[in-house]
């Protein structure tokens, strides 16, 4: 399958209407009947209004952009005014103002045309920043005259538009996306209108709708307004918008710059949720979430999927991998979907796709709940699932439940037990999944968004929940790191193990493994029962509490390697949490090992973990040699910046310090040119 085009509503695509110079036009902008309805622009105010702020890749993008307003607005413009470098004749700032601005020179003619000019204040500034982007620095958007969309007159301005459109010109693919561009016809149509009809005549090419994004009143501003504050309070906040050819929106992609960041630490293990999608809430929000170092998640991106489609799912996944240009995820975890599956095998081969054990448990009472024996078989199912240490437990566990209960023609089991390999716990022992994927029945995966969307939570209200919901994650966050440098770890045990962990890992990590050297007093009896040179095997007794308050012991079986001091668990919690458990350190103790070995220290872990993430990545200087590279360079470079101005008042002060002096350089730079 080709790649589907990414429809950016952005900056670098090469602009629609443009033909550079030739908007130096001071001369009259008359005006111009057009009565052709099939190419009228359908735009809105409240949904095209220029703002200090927005950039756009080149002169004639913004020109662009300022005259479909003009036109949905019902007046025309020009350019009044430009400054250019004298040596290389650039141009580096431009006034462009509505047509009426100003006034003739008088004329000596016998029958002089009437005064049309009425010194108009509309107008914005644009100025071409970083030698290369143009961004409005100044608008005025009232008028001195009337104006009016309903007019049906066409001003000089926007032939060029007309023409455009007429001859069914389209843009350059999108190669990278920073800013905003929301002026062409079709994104305006598709968002403001919300695939409606503008006015009241028939439809002649009915359109199917149910693969495109169902926006409602109010919708669309509170979309384009929430880009436009995000991009103006958050620059490298990224998006991208997918557009069918009739320019209706189809999908949606999101990242602020707090996410595009988290990704380069934690991309390694990421769930897709698609909780949004399979509960039919009415935004269609899938999003992507990762786990930090404190063992929290993160999100690291989210998007509207217009329909659940291998298509559209694929768009959306690289939408997401152009926003983050760095390593692809190692594993990737999603509810159980046949599109699901086929997009991830086709834009991430080499990761390995495996399900959400939580959705799927979490549908159990929907899909079996009406069967005879319920109870029964949900208390099967979940011993099955849960408390197999080996697949051929498994199987058996799983026949048992099949047989009794005659459940052989059961489809949604069927289903279930040819993916078994993709979801339960005991087929994915190899993979390590970083605490993402919960592994017994008292754990379950909650959404990103819990408690921020439910089933009728709407696109506006979404959207101005999005940015609370990571403020508060991100503090929480912070938090924990600032704790984590600044706090001692109350220690429950005399165990080595327990201060060797508390010295390393940050507090919500220590933690979790403070649980498994506590739980290491419930295991008994550890035994040498086999031995193949410098290999061991042990048995480890653990007492576990089971229903009510009866007890079982179960028996678990750990390897050990003398040699290298390697160890593992039957149980395979290092590669399902990243820390090693009870059973595991038993063995460690029985043998004398005073320390758990560093390879079972995961700096992923650890208080420092993105400090030295950033030193041990070595950015280098070479092949940096344009904008876009510039750009992501020193991204990269100023993480470590942040790293290092947090850890204490002194380097926040020196680094503010030394950043003022920079920005006050470049100003003087700039100014030598104005």
């Amino acid at each position: 399958m080709e790649p589907s085009p990414l429809e950016a509503v952005c900056l670098n695509s090469e602009p629609l209407f443009g033909e550079g110079d030739q908007y130096e036009d001071e001369g009259d902008c008359s005006m111009l009947e057009h009565s052709d309805e099939a190419h009228e622009m359908q735009l809105k105010k409240e949904f095209l209004l220029p703002t200090v702020g927005l950039e756009f890749e080149s002169f004639d993008e913004a020109y662009d952009f300022y005259n479909v307003y003009a036109k949905g607005q019902g007046f025309g413009i020009r350019v009044s005014n430009s400054w250019f470098r004298s040596k290389r004749r650039e141009r580096y700032r431009a006034k462009l103002s509505c047509s009426s601005a100003g006034f003739k020179k008088k004329s000596d003619a016998n029958n002089p045309r009437p005064e049309t000019r009425t010194g108009c204040p509309a107008m914005v500034i644009i100025k071409l920043v970083e030698a290369k982007r143009w961004r409005i620095v100044e608008v005025e958007l009232d008028h001195n005259h009337p104006v009016s969309p309903e007019v049906k007159r066409f001003y000089k301005s926007h032939k060029k538009m007309f023409l455009a459109a007429k001859n069914g010109q389209q843009s350059e693919p999108v190669k990278e996306i920073h800013t905003i561009r929301l002026y062409r016809t079709a994104v305006v149509d598709a968002i403001c209108n919300g695939h409606s009809k503008t006015d009241g005549r028939v439809d002649r090419n009915p359109t199917n709708h149910s693969k495109h994004l169902e926006l409602k009143e109010g919708d669309a501003p509170a979309v384009y307004n929430f880009f436009c504050r995000m991009k103006l309070t958050n620059p490298n906040f990224f998006y991208l918008m997918d557009l069918d050819a009739e320019g209706h929106l189809n999908n949606v992609f999101f990242a602020d710059a707090r996410s595009r960041i988290a990704y380069n630490y934690f991309s390694d293990t990421v769930t897709i949720d698609t909780t949004s999608l399979t509960n039919k809430y009415e935004i269609p929000l899938i999003s992507f979430v990762g786990i930090n170092h404190h063992g929290q998640s993160v999100l690291l991106g989210c998007g509207f999927l217009g329909h659940e489609s291998v298509e559209y799912f694929v768009w959306m996944f690289r939408a997401w991998l152009t926003c983050m240009q760095g390593p692809h995820p190692q594993v990737i975890v999603t509810d159980q979907s046949k599109p699901l599956d086929i997009a991830v095998s086709e834009v991430f081969p080499q990761a390995r796709h495996c399900y959400c054990l939580s959705y799927i448990m979490h549908r159990v009472p929907e899909k079996l709940g009406g069967l005879t024996g319920f109870e029964t078989i949900k208390r099967q199912l979940n011993k099955a699932v849960y408390d197999s240490l080996k697949i051929s437990e498994f199987e058996i566990f799983w026949a048992e439940m099949i047989n009794q209960h005659s459940l052989t023609d059961n489809k949604w089991l069927q289903l279930l037990y040819a993916d078994r390999q993709r979801w339960v716990p005991v087929y994915l022992k190899d993979i390590s999944f970083v605490g993402i994927l919960p592994i017994n029945d008292c754990e379950c995966s909650s959404a990103f968004f819990d408690g921020y969307v439910h089933k009728h939570t709407s696109f506006k209200e979404f959207l101005d929940k999005y940015d609370l919901a990571l403020q508060r994650k991100h503090l929480k966050e912070a938090m924990e790191d600032f704790e984590s440098r600044n706090s001692s770890f109350e220690l429950k045990t005399k165990s080595n193990f327990e201060l060797q962990l508390s010295k390393v890992y940050t507090k919500g990590m220590f933690k979790k493994c403070q649980i498994e050297v506590e739980g290491m007093h419930s295991c008994f009896n550890t035994k040498q029962v086999n031995s193949d040179g410098s290999v061991m095997t042990f048995v480890v007794k653990e007492q576990k509490q089971v229903e009510g308050n009866d007890k079982e012991v179960k028996h678990y079986e750990v390897l050990y390697e003398a040699t290298q001091i390697e160890v593992r668990c039957i149980c395979s919690l290092f590669n399902f949490k990243g820390f090693l458990c009870r059973h595991a350190l038993s063995v460690l103790n029985y043998k004398g090992v005073e320390e758990i070995p560093l390879q079972y220290i995961l700096s992923r872990w650890s208080i420092d973990y993105k400090r030295n993430f950033l030193l041990d990545a070595g950015f280098s200087d070479a092949d940096v040699d344009s904008p876009l590279q510039w750009y992501n360079h020193l991204f990269r470079r100023s993480l470590q910046l942040l790293e290092e101005g947090a850890q204490s008042q002194e380097h926040y002060e020196a680094v503010t310090r030394e950043l003022d002096t920079l920005l006050t350089k470049f100003s003087l730079l700039d100014n030598r040119f104005m």
